[in-house]
């Protein structure tokens, strides 16, 4: 099982990952792909990701029994603890925090 989430990504990229993967929420692409064309499918978006970010996560013999990747700048970034993949949760920066109202 393979999953791609992308976020402010060209419109071109979106269309080109609707042609091997199933888009069941806008930005959300799931399937089932060998390793090669999973390959294959996340250079695509690393070269057509622009400003935006993309996560692809899929199943693999590992312990926490799936894998994953990301490109592109998000507060989520991957750490590892112990040999197992964790995600970090960045706070905001506060010069970027937008005023109340």
């Amino acid at each position: 099982m393979l999953a791609i989430v992308v976020e402010n990504v060209p419109a071109r990229l979106r269309g080109r990952l609707a042609i091997w993967l199933l888009e069941v929420r806008a930005g959300v692409y799931i399937g089932h792909v060998s390793r090669r064309v999973r390959e294959m499918i996340w250079n695509t978006v690393v070269k057509g990701c622009g400003e935006g970010n993309a996560v692809m996560a899929w199943t693999t013999n590992t312990e926490s029994g799936f894998d994953f990747l990301t490109w592109g700048s998000n507060r989520r970034e991957p750490v590892e603890l112990d040999g197992i993949r964790l995600v970090s949760f960045m706070p905001e920066d506060p010069a970027q925090q937008k005023e109340p109202f």
